[in-house]
């Protein structure tokens, strides 16, 4: 409501009063994270982002030579704003008084972001499952807490396997969908819609069990048992009250959905969470955050 009011002032202040209750409010050890952005850094970089998305579109309509010339530099641009984003966001994230950090290198987003993806679509999803995992490998060897980095030890196979069960059961989807619909025309839609939203399930909980069962900190590592069915019940139901509620259950389902991730991920400790020390003191700008949700495109893990 403050947001409309102030015509989107406030959404820096709401970005950061919505972050700090969901930080505060997840515990690992009995402590809880902690989110330290200020707004005022986030609107400054959010007004400059705006202003560059406002530039770049009127110059694309009354001097297209000019317009296609930025289109280019935003596409080189992307990697760098990518990491910028990251790099704010595990700034601002802190856990027993010690931060993380980013440091990803901008040859490395370029390919992670642009060229292993379009290896993906020029061999017809063939190398996705590579590229997927080149994606994440990127953000978490990248990360560090304090001064000890992530490590990543997934395969290309468990991100292959996943992919092709998925397909499996959207291939039979289709042919359970044609064989109900030569009885009941409705019946073909309930199947496809059942089936589709059974395979999309799977297919994210699968990916984020892949994504945290093979990071590491150090001697610690991490765990996820995410499953289908618990996944897709708090989903669907999210979904249905949502739309019943013409959207005010959204809090109350963005809740339930963060404790049913929450509640299926462990940190398997090996020795006293005690031992990390805070990394030396980096800027983090705010920009390459904001530039990154105006002109819609972010990397994120799950």
């Amino acid at each position: 409501m403050l947001t409309i009011v102030t015509l989107g002032i406030y959404s820096a202040w709401a970005t950061v009063r919505t972050n700090r209750y969901f930080y505060a409010n997840t515990y690992l050890d009995n402590q809880s994270f902690r989110y330290l952005a200020d707004p005022i850094t986030i609107l400054k970089g959010r007004i400059i982002a705006v202003v560059a998305f406002i530039l770049y579109s009127v110059a694309l309509n009354l001097l297209p030579v000019v317009g296609l010339a930025l289109a280019v530099a935003l596409f080189f641009a992307i990697p760098f704003f990518v990491i910028r984003s990251i790099a704010f966001k595990n700034r601002m994230t802190s856990y027993r008084n010690v931060q993380f950090r980013f440091n990803g290198a901008y040859g490395e987003a370029f390919m992670v972001l642009l060229v292993w993806p379009l290896l993906g679509m020029l061999t017809l999803g063939i190398l996705y499952p590579l590229a997927l995992l080149k994606a994440n490998e990127f953000v978490v060897r990248n990360c560090a807490y304090g001064t000890t980095s992530f490590n990543f030890e997934a395969k290309t196979w468990d991100y292959g396997k996943v992919f092709l069960l998925f397909i499996g059961i959207l291939a039979a989807t289709a042919v359970l969908a044609f064989v109900a619909g030569t009885v009941f025309e409705i019946a073909a839609v309930i199947v496809a819609a059942l089936g589709y939203v059974l395979a999309l399930g799977y297919l994210t909980v699968e990916l984020i069990n892949i994504y945290y069962n093979a990071t590491s900190l150090g001697s610690h590592r991490l765990s996820a048992n995410l499953d289908t069915v618990g996944y897709l019940k708090v989903f669907v139901s999210n979904a249905v009250l949502t739309v019943l509620t013409l959207g005010l259950y959204l809090p109350f389902a963005q809740v339930r959905m963060s404790n049913y991730r929450a509640n299926h991920t462990t940190f398997l400790a090996s020795g006293s969470l005690d031992d990390f020390t805070a990394a030396e003191q980096q800027r983090v700008s705010a920009l390459g955050d904001e530039l990154g949700d105006v002109f819609d495109f972010d990397l994120g893990a799950f």
